[in-house]
């Protein structure tokens, strides 16, 4: 399959949608087309990125890290929190209506210094749809169309259940840029590029020369995750825009390396509490 050249959209202007800690959540509304790309930026706020439809991928620096990344996929029922001062970058995988909450430092929940993905709730996606309401036209993005005790209610209810949200394991760690063991970046990068390849760590090992032992290591000590769970956050991140592209359950368990839809499906449903038809977009390609 051909890759569709990238399409890198500036950032923009963000004064109109700072946050303060009189308003401290301002939504941004986009309708961005696929393979449209912002390039790592950073921003003094927090930001939560989610799509009320399609499906984006948002790579992220890990906390405190200044340069080890995790990548995240990100469909409508999911949103990724990313924490004030990290650099982020995103990726559009399928067209999608992105919706980008800038929300204050000063309410960031205790403990969210790093960036995580977390479960949109019913409730918070209503919530998001009716405070970006009256911003929906480009002339007036500050709040003209909505009171001001509404706009604080919605506010309110917007924070607490981003703070009281499920959080959800689902990203991909990357080894450090520079200092990172250089098999082990090696050995990610084969896996990365053959998701469907069943081998086992052993097998990885051999190729970029080293032991099982040592590269078993190597993931707890610089991903802070066992290989089987590593490789798991890169099926699933392959699994999911191919789901939301329409693909049938049965071709997206075999391009993820499943001899079986069942094992796949069960293996979806533990890791995201749901089976991967729900994540499928009816009537796609």
């Amino acid at each position: 399959m051909a890759t569709r050249p990238s399409k890198v959209t500036p950032i923009g202007d963000t004064d109109p949608f700072r946050p303060t800690r009189g308003r401290p959540v301002r939504i941004r509304a986009r309708t961005m087309r696929a393979d449209s790309h912002f390039e790592p930026h950073s921003h003094a706020w927090s930001q939560l990125a989610y799509c009320a439809s399609g499906i984006v991928q948002v790579t992220a620096e890990r906390e405190g890290t200044g340069s080890d990344e995790v990548t995240y996929i990100v469909p409508p029922s999911r949103a990724v929190w990313i924490a004030p001062g990290a650099r982020h970058a995103v990726h559009v995988l399928e067209e999608a209506q992105f919706r980008t909450l800038y929300i204050d430092a000063s309410v960031t929940p205790a403990g969210w210094s790093g960036c995580r993905v977390i479960v949109v709730s019913p409730l918070l996606r209503e919530l998001i749809q009716a405070l970006d309401a009256p911003l929906a036209q480009p002339a007036s993005p500050p709040a003209r169309g909505i009171r001001k005790d509404r706009e604080a209610s919605l506010t309110q209810l917007v924070l607490d259940e981003i703070t009281h949200a499920d959080i959800q394991a689902l990203g991909v760690p990357r080894p450090h840029a520079q200092d990172g063991d250089k098999r082990l970046r090696a050995l990610c990068e084969a896996v990365l590029a053959a998701p469907s390849q069943r081998a086992t760590l052993g097998e990885w090992a051999a190729q970029v020369g080293a032991s099982e032992r040592t590269m078993a290591r190597l993931f707890r000590d610089e991903l802070a995750m066992s290989y089987q769970q590593w490789r798991q956050q890169v099926v699933l991140a392959h699994a999911l825009p191919l789901l939301a592209r329409g693909m049938p359950i049965s071709q997206v368990a075999a391009a993820s390396g499943y001899a079986s839809d069942s094992a796949f499906t069960a293996m979806f449903k533990a890791a995201l509490g749901a089976p991967p038809s729900s994540f499928q977009v009816k009537g796609g390609a």
